[in-house]
């Protein structure tokens, strides 16, 4: 399960550099993640997880424990993500 948040963990961080105005250079691409991820849980994790690191073990677990609060959208990206990786069949909620 962790590996899968990480990799949402990812590709938010990259949707959240994306929106960040300070930036000169585009961001960087992200093997990990897809689109889905991006357009609906770039405001949940700019609102629960924002002051983590994408990469940064600790966005894991706040996906975890907020994931309750996260909105019906990303929660369904999320688990359509985990759903489409190999080994997938653990499922949060």
């Amino acid at each position: 399960m962790a590996s899968k948040l990480t990799s949402l963990a990812l590709a938010l961080g990259f949707a959240a550099a994306l929106a960040a105005p300070a930036l000169a250079d585009p961001a960087p691409q992200t093997k990990r993640g897809n689109e889905t991820l991006k357009k609906y849980c770039t405001g949940d994790y700019l609102t629960y997880c924002g002051n983590l690191a994408p990469e940064d073990p600790a966005t894991d677990a706040c996906f975890e424990t907020n994931w309750k609060k996260l909105s019906e959208n990303c929660r369904r990206a999320i688990d359509a993500y985990q759903r489409s990786q190999p080994g997938a069949g653990n499922k949060k909620g």
